[in-house]
């Protein structure tokens, strides 16, 4: 198994995704870095994230980015960030304020990647480049990060069907909670999931979760209970761990207990995972993606060319042939928190092994 922490390769996976954007307009974001005036390490780059209701981007992606970004500037750039709270119209306000503030660089992880387009397209008129992160963005992007998203659907697809064994059968029902389709990784984790699930089991419930909502995969999960019957179901694909949460909740109400994935390995999920309640998530390693975007942007801003950062290439509906980097996921279960999670300092034992949880990680030799 790949650990997450190893270094990523700057040709590390392709992805490809559909494409249809004009030629000219992948030729100006490509080339776009060569062509703007060198600068130093004067420079001011614009931090855009999603939303505050998974804990990784204000306990991990903010921080990470700002302190890489601080390392290859040796502390001078400057990095003004705002949170659009799931709001896909306040996301749109922000990039126009980044653009009155004159960024040289903006990344953004939008909130609705179609919608957030047409921001792109005026930063872009204004000479500001932009580094879609984790989620692809539409629009004339300049660069792209993300984990390599349809593998973190295989992966939990694959965990569910293990965690089933023999029960994996045609016959046996599971529910799918999937992720907002405004997010455009949440298709691909759906996409990804599909391609392990389909025929192997029924899928006798699936919903799209606006949001990523812990609260509406509960009802979700809820409704699922009520409608396929509470001892027919065999397994549950969460697209996160935040919607696990919610999703548990709804289980151990109806006094179910069965398989549920995650992503994104959130404390509580983590801590669901040790004391049996969630059967796993998919460890994606925030620092790797956050020092692959703060190196995107700074070598942006200061005019410099990508080529030795970013060899591979992928393609939207907007654009072509956007320099890329897309860094690997491990599956993440009891067996191997203490070489994921701690062994990287994403957590620390005392952080997992609070008082309600300290029986469970004492069994799984973790103190």
């Amino acid at each position: 198994m790949r650990r997450a922490a190893v270094a990523v390769a700057a040709g590390a996976m392709a992805v490809s995704l559909a494409a249809c954007g004009s030629a000219k307009e992948s030729k100006d974001s490509s080339s776009s870095s060569s062509s703007s005036a060198k600068k130093g390490d004067d420079i001011k780059i614009g931090l855009l994230l999603p939303e505050n209701k998974t804990a990784r981007y204000e306990k991990f992606d903010r921080p990470l980015i700002e302190k890489k970004i601080k390392e290859l500037t040796n502390g001078k750039a400057q990095v003004e960030y705002n949170n659009a709270r799931q709001d896909a119209n306040l996301q749109a306000q922000q990039v126009d304020t980044m653009i009155t503030n004159k960024v040289d660089v903006l990344i953004v992880d939008a909130v609705d990647a179609k919608a957030i387009q047409n921001s792109v397209q005026k930063a872009k008129d204004a000479g500001i480049k932009v580094v879609a992160y984790d989620r692809l963005a539409e629009g004339p992007i300049s660069a792209y990060t993300s984990f390599d998203n349809t593998q973190v659907g295989k992966t939990q697809g694959e965990a569910l069907l293990k965690a089933l064994g023999d029960k994996a059968k045609k016959s046996t029902k599971i529910v799918m909670v999937n992720g907002s389709v405004t997010d455009p990784n949440a298709k691909q984790f759906k996409d990804g999931a599909h391609s392990v699930l389909d025929g192997k089991v029924t899928i006798a419930k699936e919903y799209d979760t606006k949001e990523w909502s812990p609260d509406n995969a509960n009802s979700e999960m809820e409704a699922a209970i009520s409608s396929v019957g509470k001892g027919k179901i065999a397994g549950v694909y969460s697209a996160n761990d935040g919607m696990a949460g919610g999703i548990i909740t709804a289980l151990k109400s109806a006094g179910v207990k069965v398989p549920v994935t995650g992503q994104d390995a959130e404390l509580a999920g983590v801590q669901r995972i040790v004391s049996g309640e969630q059967n796993m998530s998919v460890y994606k390693s925030y620092p790797q993606e956050a020092d692959v975007a703060a190196e995107l942007a700074v070598a942006l801003a200061k005019g410099t060319s990508l080529d030795t950062i970013a060899k591979d290439k992928v393609s939207s509906g907007s654009a072509t042939d956007v320099p890329s980097i897309i860094v690997p996921v491990v599956s993440l279960t009891k067996d191997n928190i203490k070489d994921t999670v701690i062994k990287d300092g994403i957590y620390t034992v005392a952080d997992i092994c609070t008082s309600d949880y300290k029986a469970a990680c004492a069994k799984l030799g973790l103190s």
